[in-house]
């Protein structure tokens, strides 16, 4: 893995010290992550599931794009998930997709981890 996937998932460690991390290297430096057991709010159940991304080699100049949680999710309202939330796999899991991309991703603002805790946020506020 290259050393800004290593910085990433060491920032995904400090901002999820709760939550136990998977990592599944890719063959060209970048790595696939799950974290497991991410609260996504009382919108949702079931409430805790994981969320995962593919960490591409280019980080810190590349966005985490897209964000994926648990397949199972449902909203708590009954009402089905729309765009930008749709169903697919991932690396063999059944997932939701979250397409939230950072058109003008700043490196020094903007690591995996604070990219996690937005689309997080995200759900708790939009979705």
């Amino acid at each position: 893995m290259t050393p800004g996937v290593q910085k990433a998932i060491e920032q995904l460690r400090a901002a999820f010290p709760d939550a136990e991390l998977t990592i599944q290297p890719d063959s060209n430096g970048g790595a696939y992550v799950f974290v497991e057991q991410i609260d996504v709010g009382p919108k949702f159940t079931p409430r805790k599931t994981w969320m995962g991304a593919h960490l591409v080699p280019q980080l810190p100049y590349a966005d985490v794009y897209p964000l994926f949680i648990g397949g199972d999710v449902t909203r708590t309202d009954g009402r089905p998930f729309v765009a930008p939330i749709s169903p697919v796999p991932f690396q063999g899991r059944l997932a939701l997709q979250i397409s939230r991309r950072s058109n003008r991703h700043d490196p020094q603002a903007q690591s995996a981890a604070t990219k996690f805790l937005k689309v997080l946020h995200w759900l708790e506020m939009e979705a």
